[in-house]
């Protein structure tokens, strides 16, 4: 048998104790002559030997009810048996370095309690026993078995990290280096934060013996940046901007004029205060202008302790100086389109004729205008459909004299409805959409008797199928005049009919400025304002044409890395995997040019402070070979060093003992009753 805390042995010299009172309470028994008996009232009757043994029995129950309580705090255990303690050990130990573990409990900060406890769980192990070291970094240093002195150098290096991992993940990892014919111990030291399970039971290993060790965190109010998005679909420079910011409250208590700053490259450019109820959202519109071409820096903040982390929000999108349109342009186009974009130096245009089209550049274009194309080859098809691969936007107007056959081979490489026939019946459009992000934002005021085009020639289409079908402009019965249909990743607005004067009146009709602006300004492709750390690990952006022996570079302060990059469908996907551990701007640099500016934020997953409890983490273990331990209440020498202990003994000392005390009372009350006589 062996002690855990065996310090607490000194104490067993208060045995001393007892053996001393009874010693200086002992009696002998003397003999007394009284002249006349009836001076007494009572007297009591005493066999010396029984009350001897009475005394006796007093002394062993005292002396063994403080020797059993000094036992139980030097909580005895018994070893396993020989087989197991010869063989070595393999431990591997997850210390939990997520943003949660930044709070603080009543013995400190959450993250250094879990480095102190790790310490404490080695020290019952071996100098010849290895250990493994893991974290949500999830490194490639934390695949590699460590000495003990190797692992308190690691473990004091370990720091908060923005990535998190759920239990699966962590517990596959350990198993990856746990093998051999060694022992093999798991323990997970966390505060067990809500996110860190995905609800599912644990797959554990049979040979492999499971412990949890549960921090006990403070249950804290917290108020977070959630999200933002802009309801600008294009950004011009001095033009106003609008964006919206979703703050969340994940306490119990209500939240009352959360402060909530927006700066643009270090330039505040809006404030406000929102209140919110306990465990809702809100969200409000920051409007602001004065933004200059280029990328642009954001930084939405609010001011709410003490959790911090989640404050803040980073995000980055471009201003454009320009918009480049393209118009391929058929034998009797006419000039609508060029004096449309020309008026406006924002757009730049640039005009192919249908006979000499620069496939090449396609990419470069946020619309390309197909109008009156008079012979659309199967080859301008192909091109097209990988223009729309990369997101981009194309609007056909046909030419109503071009052979019909020629026009149906043409759309159908497009997946467009087949033409099938030429109507010459004026028409008037019936119906506009004005909930259509394209004319949402067009009328101020809707009037009743709204002029729509008419159609003097037109084109009648057999659709089979519209569901990626947004009608735009409609005749009678939901016939197709103007509808954007979603091709791949981009879109295509088709017409049924030319700009022509002869074909009607569209191009002289006041809604077609709105109608081909609001277009081109949304068929910008926006790339996504912000990315978040250890989830996001592809970012997607227009295609980047790379010279030979060119690399791109992915900057940011004191960081430096050369990403893994795909060109795939005129996009150009950047794979950044796991280099990105710290929040804040990253740059893309092409030699010394600056080609993007990325933003990553912390996950939010970590800004709700719910933990599981004890209960759920058991539910979750299932039957497994897996321990849940309390550190408040489990001491973490007996649960570190579970490659000795085979049984326990505390607990029958302390019923011991609690046997023996109530054994004095007994005996002091019921044993050897007096006899009385008067």
């Amino acid at each position: 048998m062996n002690f855990l805390y065996p310090g607490f042995l000194f104490a067993l010299l208060s045995v001393a104790i007892p053996v001393i009172i009874h010693l200086f309470n002992f009696r002998k028994f003397k003999k007394i002559y009284f002249s006349n008996v009836q001076l007494l009232k009572e007297v009591e009757q005493q066999n010396s030997s029984r009350e001897k043994l009475k005394n006796l029995l007093i002394l062993i129950s005292r002396i063994l009810a403080i020797v059993f309580l000094v036992l139980a705090f030097a909580q005895p255990y018994l070893p396993v048996g020989e087989k197991n303690q010869r063989l070595s050990n393999i431990v591997s130990i997850y210390v939990d370095n997520s943003y949660s573990m930044e709070a603080v409990n009543k013995d400190g900060n959450l993250l250094d309690e879990a480095k102190r406890r790790a310490k404490e769980l080695i020290k019952a192990y071996g100098l010849n026993d290895k250990f493994q070291l893991l974290t949500n970094d999830f490194e490639g240093k934390h695949q590699r078995l460590l000495n003990h002195d190797e692992f308190l150098k690691a473990l004091d290096e370990v720091e908060i990290s923005a990535s998190n991992r759920n239990l699966q993940q962590i517990l596959n990892r350990q198993e990856n280096i746990l093998s051999g014919s060694a022992n093999k111990y798991s323990f997970i030291i966390s505060d067990f934060q809500q996110n860190i399970s995905d609800g599912n039971n644990l797959k554990t290993n049979k040979d492999i013996q499971y412990s949890f060790l549960k921090l006990n965190a403070t249950a804290l109010p917290n108020v977070a940046v959630d999200s933002v998005w802009s309801l600008s679909p294009n950004h011009q420079p001095g033009a106003n901007e609008r964006l919206v910011v979703q703050l969340k409250n994940y306490s119990e208590e209500d939240a009352v004029n959360i402060p909530l700053k927006l700066t643009i490259n270090n330039q505040q450019k809006a404030l406000s205060s929102v209140s919110i109820a306990a465990g809702k959202t809100n969200r409000d519109t920051l409007n602001f202008s004065g933004l200059t071409a280029g990328w642009q820096k954001g930084l939405l903040s609010i001011k709410d302790f003490p959790v911090t982390f989640d404050d803040t929000l980073s995000f980055s999108f471009k201003v454009d100086s320009s918009l480049p349109v393209l118009s391929i342009n058929g034998p009797d186009a006419g000039s609508y389109i060029k004096a449309l974009f020309g008026a406006d130096k924002y757009f730049k245009l640039t005009e192919n004729l249908e006979s000499n089209i620069n496939y090449s550049g396609f990419s470069n274009y946020g619309l390309i205008v197909l109008n009156g194309l008079r012979n659309p080859s199967s080859g301008l098809a192909q091109q097209l459909k990988a223009y729309l691969k990369g997101g981009g936007s194309a609007v056909i107007f046909p030419n109503l004299d071009a052979d019909i056959r020629t026009y149906n081979s043409f759309l159908n490489g497009l997946s467009l409805p087949a033409i099938q026939s030429l109507n010459t019946t004026e028409t008037r459009v019936d119906k506009i959409d004005l909930q259509n992000p394209i004319f949402k934002a067009v009328f101020e005021e809707i009037p009743k008797n709204l002029d729509l085009p008419i159609a003097n020639r037109y084109f009648s289409f057999v659709e089979r199928n519209s569901t990626n079908k947004e009608s735009l402009l409609s005749f009678t019965g939901g016939r197709l005049y103007f509808a954007k249909y979603g091709v791949d990743d981009g879109a295509v607005y088709l017409a049924a009919t030319g700009l022509n004067p002869a074909d009607g009146n569209l191009a002289r009709h006041p809604v077609f400025v709105p109608l081909m602006y609001r277009l081109a300004l949304s068929a910008e492709n926006e790339t996504a304002l912000y990315y978040n750390i250890g989830t996001d690990n592809a970012l997607i952006g227009k295609k980047i044409s790379l010279g030979k022996n060119q690399t791109l570079k992915l900057t940011a302060k004191n960081f430096e890395a050369i990403p893994e990059i795909r060109q795939v469908d005129g996009k150009t996907i950047i794979y950044v995997a796991d280099q990105i551990k710290a929040p804040g701007f990253y740059n893309l640099n092409l030699a010394d040019s600056l080609i993007a500016v990325y933003s990553f934020n912390i996950s939010r997953s970590e800004s709700a402070m719910h933990y599981l409890k004890s209960s759920e983490l058991s539910k979750l273990a299932g039957k497994n070979n897996l321990k849940i331990y309390d550190t408040d209440k489990d001491a973490v020498k007996l649960i570190s060093g579970s490659n000795k202990i085979g049984q326990t003994l505390w607990k029958l000392c302390l019923i011991l003992s609690l046997i023996f005390i109530a054994a004095e009372i007994l005996l002091i009350r019921f044993f050897n009753k007096t006899k009385k006589t008067k």
